[in-house]
């Protein structure tokens, strides 16, 4: 897919990942809706690329209307890069929060998905979720990376079933407000945090070549593969790793 001039719906676009891929398709000539919860920032993003800015919550009913409102049957690339976090052992993480990564993770981009497939399919269009690396399991993360995987699964199913491009991002550790708010930063030494424009570099061009899957840094896909054929190495390792990290 070509995205110039085709228009790209952005979730999460108002920091972080959505808001540095905002500002590439803008540079690619793309017409953007910006969707997001903080609509001071979705403002700022809005002011540098021209999108219009779209203040929905996607994990209810009304905002997966809003959205289908203002693309009014015209959008080509949709790109999910709304995501929240918790991190903590599983028996720490109340019910409450829980909910709010399945809901904002996994369901709304199913919700928003399904209900602009039919223009998706009629633009000949695009779509990509912005997972994680974490699809893979990650220790003290274990409902963020549930709902991750979950994504990637439902991304497979897509590709397959709808007649449409279907993107699979899978970002390590990036530098964004991410951390912050999820109420633990980020203290491993490695691997080392890349950059949102890393991120969003490699999901346009993903886009343009119709790649099923990419991963930023591109070496993380090792370690994908040793957890498909050998899973029980991958927890040894995996293991290592975590307590050779300091948390």
């Amino acid at each position: 897919m070509r995205p110039a001039g085709r228009l790209a719906v952005i979730t999460g676009a108002s920091s972080g990942i959505g808001a540095a891929v905002a500002d590439r398709l803008a540079g690619e000539g793309c017409p953007l809706i910006l969707v997001g919860r903080d609509r001071a920032r979705l403002d700022a993003v809005a002011a540098r690329t021209g999108g219009r800015p779209v203040t929905a919550d996607l994990s209810e009913p009304a905002g997966i209307d809003a959205v289908c409102d203002v693309a009014d049957g015209r959008a080509a690339l949709l790109v999910h890069g709304a995501g929240v976090g918790a991190a903590g052992p599983l028996a720490d993480i109340p019910a409450a929060t829980v909910g709010e990564l399945t809901a904002v993770n996994l369901l709304a981009p199913v919700q928003l998905t399904r209900a602009l497939l039919p223009t998706l399919r009629a633009e000949h269009g695009h779509v990509v979720f912005v997972a994680s690396i974490a699809a893979i399991g990650v220790a003290n993360e274990a409902v963020y990376s549930a709902t991750k995987a979950g994504l990637r699964g439902f991304a497979d199913a897509l590709r397959v079933e709808a007649d449409i491009g279907v993107t699979t991002v899978l970002p390590g550790a990036v530098d964004t407000p991410y951390f912050e708010r999820r109420g633990r930063g980020y203290h491993r030494r490695f691997p080392r945090p890349v950059t949102a424009e890393r991120v969003a570099a490699a999901l346009v061009d993903a886009v343009r070549h119709n790649r099923a899957e990419v991963f930023v840094p591109r070496w993380l896909a090792v370690g994908a593969r040793v957890h498909g054929l050998a899973p029980a190495t991958f927890t040894r390792l995996s293991r290592r790793l975590d307590r050779g990290s300091g948390g």
